[in-house]
């Protein structure tokens, strides 16, 4: 699922949110949505949902860390934040963008597995 999300296409849309001059770094969005998207397939509350990504490198790797840590990523009042933040307006347009994109990422994935079947026969 985490190849399937344009991350970096819609991170400007949400960085236009924040000052640059005022207050702490915000948080990547690939953070944010992963962290939101975790929260509502697991049911967990927002304590429960950092605390699973906090166990868990593969939910880690999801929301784009690049390594695993035993330290929680963010403290879990952010998911309010991100909430707020990621609108049903920008959720729409990440669901109409994956779904638009979804058959040529199927049609890229099933010819890089032709290819590497084909590679293997031949060894």
């Amino acid at each position: 699922m985490a190849e399937l999300i344009p991350w970096l296409e819609f991170e400007a849309e949400y960085a236009e949110q924040f000052s640059e001059t005022m207050g702490a770094p915000a948080k990547p969005f690939r953070m944010a949505l992963g962290a939101l998207i975790i929260k509502e397939k697991l049911g967990t509350s927002d304590r429960e949902t950092v605390e699973q990504i906090k166990e868990n490198p593969y939910l880690q790797y999801f929301i784009g860390l690049s390594e695993y840590s035993n330290k929680e990523p963010f403290e879990p009042s952010m998911m309010v934040y991100f909430r707020e933040r990621i609108g049903r307006d920008l959720v729409n347009k990440i669901n109409q963008k994956m779904v638009k994109d979804f058959p040529e990422k199927t049609e890229e994935s099933e010819s890089e597995k032709e290819k590497e079947k084909k590679k293997n026969s031949t060894q």
